[in-house]
């Protein structure tokens, strides 16, 4: 390193650590705790911030969720622990706007909504990342698992270096100038149990709390009982039909199903189990087929964000490895550029139950790079196309 260069500290900033100020995004789980107690520890400027999405009231006796009031009770006692200011920032109104609308007409719709993503996308990484740079931070840290590495032409995004924990489909979304300005301390943690260990370490009171398991405005998981509260009338009943348009049952709303559904259709006596394969809103229909009409092999993708080396549109087909769901494995495909914001994606094996309103995130098949992803846009059950 030449001598009038300076030194870069742990988050790959050139400062001293004691003039380096460094935003921390804080749920009140373990994760940004001690994301906030450990950068705090080794002598960083930490502010940490926790966002109210959701009425304060309401949320009190919720557990398990995350920037709800028992959370931003735990991220305050953290910040006192460790000594550093916290600050809550009611953000109800554009969560509600950017987040929760778009989650109930999407899924009205008869697609499968990812709204933690678009939370990631809009709230956390737009507007708590401006609010970062008006108290003049650094870099904003958060608890994702997730790694940022310096590559040739930038910061890199990474999948974990835990498998189990990565959140690299929550974060395919974003960008470049973002990714310069994000640190994800976490990334390289081998468990979440080495996570654990930390907050003990700290004395946070965090240290054991549970992690949360489901949407954090969908209490239970249970998607229609939260559809009907902000669409009242949504839950319309119908008809339930094969795909020949024959009646097999009624229903008491198509909210209540999902595509790929089999179990509580209420049409049993069938000598072949049906699955949910298309869901039409406008004819209030619940259409099922066999298994066999849920697999997808070719798939549009739309609202593509691009972190490869190159720009996407120059690029012709390459092969990339796709996840179209957050729980599965990438899977070997072809990805199809069709404009700078569009693609088709091929899957050499044919996926079960993807659903529009999904991400599809592009990873390297030769590293644990991120190249972007996007949005599943459109669906049928023909078995060969979306």
């Amino acid at each position: 390193m030449p001598l009038d260069q300076p030194k870069l500290n742990s988050l790959g900033l050139p400062k001293p650590v004691s003039q380096t100020r460094v935003v921390v995004a804080m749920s009140g789980g373990v994760d940004s705790s001690v994301v906030a107690a450990q950068l705090a520890d080794e002598g960083y400027d930490v502010v940490g911030v926790t966002l109210q999405l959701y009425d304060h009231g309401a949320a009190l006796s919720k557990k398990g969720a995350c920037c709800a009031g028992l959370d931003i009770h735990d991220a305050r006692r953290v910040a006192e622990t460790m000594g550093f200011p916290h600050y809550v920032l009611d953000y109800e109104d554009i969560f509600r706007e950017a987040v929760i609308d778009e989650f109930a007409e999407s899924y009205l719709a008869g697609a499968t909504p990812v709204p933690c993503i678009r939370c990631n996308e809009r709230v956390k990484f737009k507007d708590l990342m401006q609010t970062a740079k008006d108290l003049e931070a650094d870099c904003m840290a958060t608890g994702h698992y997730i790694r940022r590495k310096m590559g040739a032409t930038g910061a890199e995004l990474h999948s974990a270096a835990d498998a189990s924990r990565d959140q690299s489909y929550f974060l395919f979304s974003t960008t470049a100038d973002q990714l310069d300005y994000l640190r994800f301390p976490l990334g390289h943690l081998e468990s979440k149990a080495e996570t654990r260990a930390l907050a003990a370490k700290y004395g946070l009171s965090v240290a054991d709390k549970p992690d949360s398991q489901d949407i954090c405005f969908v209490p239970d998981g249970n998607y229609a009982d939260v559809i009907k509260k902000l669409r009242p009338g949504a839950a319309e009943p119908g008809e339930i039909v094969d795909t020949e348009g024959n009646v097999l049952g009624r229903h008491n709303g198509v909210i209540h199903y999902t595509v790929g559904q089999r179990r509580g259709l209420g049409i049993g006596g069938l000598v072949d189990p049906l699955y949910v394969v298309k869901l039409d809103v406008n004819a209030r229909r619940v259409v099922v087929g066999p298994k066999a009409l849920l697999s997808t092999r070719v798939v549009p993708v739309r609202e593509i964000n691009w972190l490869g080396d190159t720009p996407f549109d120059s690029q012709a087909e390459r092969h990339v490895s796709v996840k179209v769901r957050s729980t599965r494995p990438p899977r070997d495909a072809i990805l199809r550029p069709v404009s700078p914001t569009e693609a088709e994606v091929e899957l050499i094996t044919p996926e079960e139950g993807v659903s529009p309103g999904q991400a599809c995130v592009f990873h390297d098949p030769d590293s644990t790079r991120i190249l972007g992803g996007g949005w599943i846009w459109r669906g049928h059950p023909s078995g060969t196309a979306m």
